[in-house]
């Protein structure tokens, strides 16, 4: 069964830093895209970034680039996220998913229910001073 979970969330001022991990049990990352997502208070959920299975392919929104890094430890079943130069609009819970795929070497930021076939619980970072 897959089991993700999501750590290295808190609270981090303005321009400050943080590292976030995705770690995953119960099956094996190699075949798996890994996606973050992120949900801020009274909005939907929306995509972050995302790395195909080889890590190959990275894919970040346009309001992160520069800003976020993501990378992926296959031997270590662990997926991070390196924020910097945080805003407070990057306040929200966020979660990794994973997305089984075998064929092909490649992921998505679509954030919709069935786009990842497992999510994990989440973790909370709060950008204030």
């Amino acid at each position: 069964q897959l089991h993700l979970v999501e750590s290295g969330g808190g609270l981090v001022q303005p321009g400050g830093s943080l590292s976030l991990s995705c770690i995953a049990s119960g099956f094996n990352m190699n075949y798996y895209a890994i996606g973050w997502f992120l949900q801020a208070p009274g909005q939907e959920r929306a995509g972050v970034a995302c790395i195909s299975r080889s890590g190959k392919s990275i894919k970040y929104v346009d309001s992160m680039k520069g800003r976020f890094t993501l990378s992926r430890d296959n031997a270590k079943n662990t997926v991070s996220l390196e924020l910097s130069s945080v805003k407070p609009e990057d306040t929200a819970v966020y979660y990794c998913a994973a997305k089984w795929n075998l064929i092909t070497d490649f992921c998505t930021l679509d954030a919709r229910n069935g786009s990842y076939d497992d999510w994990g619980q989440g973790t909370r970072v709060t950008v204030s001073s």
